[in-house]
């Protein structure tokens, strides 16, 4: 079990966490859950040790180990991939190098020899004749090749050092596992594997996680950071959903119920408090006033942006026609002979286990980017606006939001700007703000502004939802669900594709994939797992 007791943390006077005393049991996956600057990762950090609270117990179990998923892809660049995972359980890595040491010397001395009987022992009841092949086992089920389990970390890709990362957390059976967006940048089969292990998993997990749909499938609890104060609720994503909204509009119906109650009572005092006859009963009920008076409801650091794409005209039947599309980038395939018609009201989801794959398709249907061979033709009647996954480019300045939102917008004027972005989240003088001191949410909402101004009928996104808290998520599905034309979208979270797509595009360097098909029925489909290995 690990506990906090009373736990506060403060920076420079701003409190995020008030006498914080909540426990987690053996046993159960609590999903870590509030706004962006809420302090989820800072609780976690408070959780591994790493960050010291400013008052408060931090309590766990003796002899309880702890595990955590490391966010940093370079620290570990010096080591190899093998040893990198034996990492996550440092006792046994210990043991392990100072071994290998040892036997690596052509003579021991008869101290040395004598220390390595004594690691030996260590070593077996650690269970560290089997460490390595453990390691490598998990390294190929997460899609690490066997060739590259000796390779240093430094040598591989993003994407495959996250996965490498991932197992150094969940190897060694730790006894508390501390995951902090551990989707992220994962492809789905891998999503799919880490539920499957967390659900098998028997010990204690805390998760920070915006993927809806893995807060429902892996979590037995919810974590509530919100009104600096964690409060565990029973069930999964779902369930807190409801439950949390069930009692804030309990505490809403009642505190109206006071209200018009104390209103009631204030008109009589008003009316009789100069009646001789009635001053009894005038004072009586400004004194039951007092007791009534209902204590001003908490305000939730949750807020949810409103997001809606209108369209300027309807797509025609001629949409887009795809025909042979090849790229590589640095050398390295990407996209081969891609080809595809879009017709209309298709909401397509593209799939890719290399992110540079669905990027470059994004890129090239948005005209950002020319294909090395292909062509790609427009219906006459489409128009098309694009949410990058990088939009960097797009902040380099020092515009105020009002500014830069208005070189998009001929037809608003400032009163209309403000009411867009108040939508957004930006409200009083935060329409003032720099563009680029704008953080990777507030920039995210800005783009969807952005898109709504433009009013095209075709809509591509790339990664939408990173840096995105779970209400602007939620906001973002519903704004999909109702856009009524055409959309290209390539996202980590399930359950927004689950929801919007009726059409699948999956690419890679040797191939792709085109089935009008919902997201999940695509990715169970036993038949198209054979043919998704054939573009890889």
């Amino acid at each position: 079990m690990i506990s906090t007791e009373n736990l506060t943390l403060s920076f420079g006077g701003n409190v995020l966490f008030e006498d914080v005393s909540v426990k987690f049991l053996t046993g159960n996956c609590y999903g870590l859950i509030g706004a962006n600057g809420a302090g989820k990762s800072t609780f976690l950090k408070i959780l591994s040790g790493d960050i010291e609270p400013t008052q408060g117990q931090l309590r766990i179990d003796k002899d309880k180990r702890i595990a955590v998923l490391k966010q940093d892809q370079f620290e570990f660049d010096d080591f190899t991939v093998l040893d990198t995972v034996l990492m996550g359980y440092k006792e046994l890595y210990e043991v392990y190098a100072e071994r290998n040491v040892l036997y690596s010397k052509d003579e021991m001395t008869d101290a040395e020899g004598e220390r390595a009987g004594d690691l030996e022992v260590l070593f077996a009841e650690m269970d560290g004749y089997n460490a390595e092949s453990d390691a490598a086992k998990m390294l190929s089920e997460l899609n690490i090749e066997e060739s590259l389990h000796t390779s240093k970390m430094k040598d591989l890709e993003s994407g495959q050092k996250i996965r490498v990362l991932l197992a150094q957390a969940l190897f060694g059976n730790p006894d508390i596992l501390l995951l902090d967006e551990p989707t992220n940048q994962l492809d789905y089969v891998t999503v799919l594997w880490l539920e499957k292990f967390l659900l098998d998993f028997q010990n204690t997990v805390i998760v920070v996680s915006h993927d809806r749909h893995f807060l429902n499938k892996v979590c037995t609890h919810i974590a509530d950071l919100d009104f600096k104060q964690v409060k565990i609720y029973i069930g999964n994503y779902s369930f807190w959903e409801q439950a949390s909204q069930l009692a804030m509009q309990q505490k809403k119906d009642q505190h109206k119920k006071q209200s018009d109650k104390i209103k009631e009572l204030e008109d009589f005092v008003r009316r009789f408090s100069a009646n001789a006859s009635k001053s009894k009963q005038a004072t009586s009920r400004k004194k039951l006033i007092e007791k009534l008076r209902p204590e001003d409801i908490p305000e939730s650091s949750r807020r949810s942006p409103f997001i809606q794409f209108n369209v300027k005209r309807e797509c025609g039947d001629k949409i887009l026609n795809v025909h042979k599309l090849n790229h590589s980038i640095n050398g390295e395939k990407v996209l081969s002979n891609v080809s595809f018609k879009v017709a209309p009201h298709d909401k397509i989801a593209v799939l890719g286990r290399n992110s540079l794959s669905k990027t470059a398709l994004l890129e090239i249907l948005s005209g950002t980017l020319k294909p090395d061979k292909g062509s790609i033709e427009w219906g006459s009647t489409a128009s098309r606006d694009f949410f990058p996954k990088d939009n960097t480019n797009y902040f380099n300045g020092n515009q105020t939001l009002m500014d830069w939102l208005g070189q998009f917008a001929d037809d608003m004027d400032d009163q209309d700007l403000r009411a867009l972005l108040g939508r957004m989240l930006f409200s009083g003088d935060d329409v003032f703000k720099e563009t680029n001191v704008l953080s990777g949410g507030e920039k995210a909402r800005v783009m969807f502004s952005k898109l709504m101004i433009s009013k095209a009928n075709v809509l591509l996104f790339d990664e939408p939802t990173d840096h995105l808290d779970l209400e602007s998520i939620s906001s973002l599905n519903k704004g999909l669900v109702n856009f009524t034309e055409t959309l290209f979208i390539s996202s980590h979270d399930f359950q927004l594709l689950n929801t919007v797509v009726n059409r699948v595009i999956e690419v890679g360097p040797k191939g792709f994939l085109d089935r009008y098909m919902g997201f999940e029925d695509y990715i169970v489909d036993e038949k198209i797992k054979e043919q998704r290995a054939a573009l890889y």
